[in-house]
């Protein structure tokens, strides 16, 4: 499996963001997230 490139904290923290209310593409436009990730993961964008 390929190593994160995010800490366990900074998940922690883009999880958080989001779930404050922020939209999900903003969130993983932010990042550098693949719209498409966001899109398997969360069912959401």
């Amino acid at each position: 499996m390929k190593p994160s490139r995010f800490t366990e904290e900074q998940i922690i923290g883009i999880l958080r963001e989001q779930e404050a209310g922020a939209k999900t593409a903003d969130v993983c436009r932010k990042y550098g997230i693949s719209r498409k990730l966001c899109q398997t993961k969360k069912g959401l964008v």
